[in-house]
C-alpha cells in the first residue's frame, strides 16, 4: 500500500484551504483562481506585467483579457476548443495565452519559426478549431491557406482588441459549459526520446497546482519582479513565469528572448528579485559584469529544464551572491514536481516535492518506495500529472500507469526527503553489462578539470557493446589533454567509467531551450563526425 502523507516525499493528499500568496486555493481551476484574484482591491492596482515601454496593472490585465477572450468567441470559437498562438514574443501574446486559459479554451503556443509544414502537422495533431496571429506571422498565415472554407479559423489579433466587438458579444461565453477542474486548458509539445512531437495536454487544475505549489514552495508575493526571458511555448516560461507570479501579485518583466550580453543592462533597469534559466544561460552569464546594487536585489535564482553540475552551481552563486534554487519536473507533470527551498537549498540536489503532488522510485519489480538512499525510476501523482498525449494512446498508457508518471528518470532520495536525480534509463550506457552514469561521469570531468562543459555519451563498441565517450568544450584552458580528462574519472571512479574516447569542440549542440541535446551529439559520435582526441 502506498502511503498518502504530507511528508516530504508525498504531499499529494491534499492542498489546505487558505491562500498561497494571496491567491485563493478553495479555487478548482486556473481561471477561477485568476477571476478572484484579479479581482481583490489590493492588487487591482499592482503592476502584473512590464515589457519596458507598456504596462498592466492587474485591473488592466484582467479587462485585456477579457475583452480578447469574449472577442475570441465572437469570432466563432467554442469553449473546449483548442486555439493555437503564433505570436512574436510581446505582451499581446501573454494576453491572449491568459484570455484563452480564462474563458475555456485550450490554448497551444507554437514554436517560432518552425516551417509552415511542421506548423500544420501541429496543428492537425491537437485538432486546433483558431489559429491567432500578429503582422510578423502574416506569410505564416498565408502559407498555411488558411480561408474561409478551412476547418481552422484565421484570426488576426489586431481584430480582438475592439472593446466594441466585445461588448456586443459578452454574453455569448454564459452561455457556454462551466469551466470545471477537467477543462483542458494547456497543450505543450514535448518531442521527448522519439523526436517527433508529442502534444501533452494539461487541465485547469493541473495548471492550478503547479502554480500553487510553486508560490507556497518559493514564497512569491508581490514585493517580487520576475525577469522573464525564457520561450512561453515552454512548460517553464508559461507555468512558473507567468501563472504562479500572476496568482501572488508578483510583477513579471517581459524582456527580449535571453541573450547573455543584455541582461547586465536588463537587470540594472529592472532590478529584478527573482531570474530564472537552465544552466547554459547561467553559464553564459558568468563572463558578465553586474553591479553590487543590482545583485542586491536579487532575492532568488531558479535553475532547472536540465541537469547543472555542483561546480557551476557554486560558480553562479558566487557570481550572483544569491541562493540557485535547482528544481526538477516535466511538461507531462505540468511543470515542476521537486524545488530546492530558497533558505535550505542543498547543491547537488533537485529538492523537496511539491504541495499536491506525490514522488516516489519504481524499483525493477514494479514496487514503489521513497525510503532514503535507494535508486530507482523517479514517478509522479497527483493533480498536475497530464491528461495524456493527444492521438497517441498507446505513447500515453505507457507513460502514465496505475496513475503514476513514469519519467524515464532514476533518482535517490535523502533522509530528509530531498530528491538527487543520478540518471536517465534511456542514457545509461550498458558497457559489457555494466549499467554507467553519463551524469556520474560528467560530474567528476566537470569538478575535476574545471572544464567549461561536458557531455558524455555512448558509443557502439563491439566487443562491449557500449563504450563512454567524452564531448568537451575546453574554454580558457588551451593545455587540457584528453589524458587529463581520463585521469580525472580514474581518480574518482572505477576504469569502467573512464572514457575510452575524448572529444574537444568549440561548443555542446543545443536544443531550443538551451539544454544540451544528447541525442544529436551521440548521433556524430556514432557516425564518426567528431574527431577524438589520443
Amino acid at each position: 500500500m502506498l502511503k498518502q502523507s504530507d511528508s516530504p516525499r508525498n504531499t499529494e493528499s491534499g492542498t489546505e484551504s487558505g491562500t498561497y500568496g494571496g491567491a485563493d486555493s478553495t479555487a478548482q481551476t486556473l481561471a477561477q483562481a485568476f477571476a478572484a484574484y484579479w479581482s481583490k482591491p489590493q492588487v487591482a492596482a499592482l503592476t502584473a506585467l512590464d515589457d519596458g515601454t507598456r504596462s498592466l496593472t492587474y485591473a488592466e490585465l484582467a479587462d485585456a483579457t477579457a475583452t480578447t477572450a469574449a472577442n475570441l468567441f465572437a469570432r466563432g470559437l467554442a469553449r473546449g476548443d483548442v486555439v493555437a498562438i503564433a505570436m512574436s514574443r510581446s505582451l499581446d501574446a501573454v494576453i491572449v495565452l491568459l484570455a484563452a486559459i480564462r474563458c475555456g479554451l485550450c490554448p497551444c503556443v507554437l514554436e517560432p519559426k518552425l516551417p509552415a509544414e511542421e506548423i500544420h502537422e501541429r496543428l492537425t495533431l491537437v485538432g486546433a478549431k483558431g489559429l491567432v496571429f500578429d503582422s510578423a506571422n502574416n506569410e505564416l498565415a498565408q502559407a498555411l491557406k488558411l480561408n474561409r472554407g478551412s476547418a481552422i479559423l484565421a484570426i488576426n489579433f489586431a481584430e480582438l482588441d475592439t472593446h466594441a466587438e466585445a461588448e456586443s458579444k459578452a454574453t455569448d461565453s454564459t452561455r457556454e459549459p462551466p469551466i470545471d477542474a477537467q477543462t483542458p486548458a494547456l497543450l505543450l509539445f514535448t518531442s521527448g526520446s522519439t523526436g517527433r512531437p508529442k502534444a501533452v495536454e494539461l487541465t485547469q487544475r493541473a495548471l492550478l497546482n503547479n502554480a500553487l505549489g510553486v508560490i507556497a514552495h518559493t514564497g512569491l508575493s508581490p514585493q517580487d519582479r520576475l525577469l522573464h526571458v525564457m520561450p512561453i511555448y515552454h512548460t517553464n516560461g508559461v507555468n512558473n513565469q507567468l501563472f504562479a507570479p500572476l496568482l501572488a501579485g508578483a510583477t513579471i518583466v517581459f524582456a527580449d528572448r535571453f541573450r547573455a550580453d543584455d541582461m547586465p543592462a536588463l537587470m540594472e533597469r529592472h532590478r529584478p528579485t527573482i531570474i530564472t534559466g537552465v544552466p547554459t544561460m547561467y553559464s553564459r552569464m558568468l563572463s558578465q559584469t553586474f553591479t553590487p546594487a543590482v545583485l542586491a536585489s536579487l532575492r532568488i535564482a531558479r535553475c532547472g529544464s536540465a541537469p547543472i553540475t555542483e561546480a557551476l552551481h557554486r560558480e553562479v552563486e558566487a557570481k550572483l551572491g544569491c541562493p540557485l534554487i535547482v528544481s526538477y519536473g516535466l511538461s507531462e507533470a505540468t511543470c515542476t514536481s521537486t524545488m530546492n527551498p530558497p533558505h535550505a537549498r542543498r547543491i547537488g540536489s533537485v529538492g523537496t516535492v511539491l504541495r499536491g503532488q506525490s514522488v516516489q522510485l519504481r524499483q525493477a519489480d514494479d514496487t514503489m518506495t521513497d525510503a532514503p538512499g535507494v535508486e530507482g525510476e523517479i514517478c509522479i501523482a497527483g493533480r498536475s500529472v497530464m491528461t495524456g498525449y493527444l492521438g497517441a494512446e498507446d505513447a500515453t498508457a505507457r507513460t502514465v500507469t496505475d496513475g503514476w508518471l513514469r519519467t524515464g528518470d532514476l533518482g535517490r532520495f535523502d533522509e530528509d526527503g530531498y530528491l538527487y536525480v543520478t540518471g536517465r534509463i534511456k542514457d545509461v550506457i550498458i558497457r559489457g553489462g555494466e549499467n554507467l552514469s553519463p551524469l556520474l561521469i560528467e560530474n567528476v570531468i566537470v569538478s575535476e578539470t574545471h572544464v567549461q562543459a561536458c557531455c558524455v555519451v555512448g558509443k557502439p563498441d563491439r566487443d562491449l557493446g557500449e563504450v563512454p565517450v567524452a564531448v568537451i568544450v575546453a574554454g580558457s584552458d588551451s593545455t587540457l589533454q584528453a589524458q587529463d580528462i581520463c585521469d580525472s574519472v580514474r581518480r574518482r571512479l572505477s576504469r569502467i567509467y573512464v572514457p575510452h574516447e575524448v572529444y574537444f569542440v568549440d561548443a555542446l549542440p543545443e536544443t531550443a531551450v538551451g539544454k544540451v541535446d544528447r541525442k544529436s551529439l551521440a548521433g556524430l559520435v556514432r557516425d564518426g563526425l567528431l574527431h577524438a582526441v589520443s
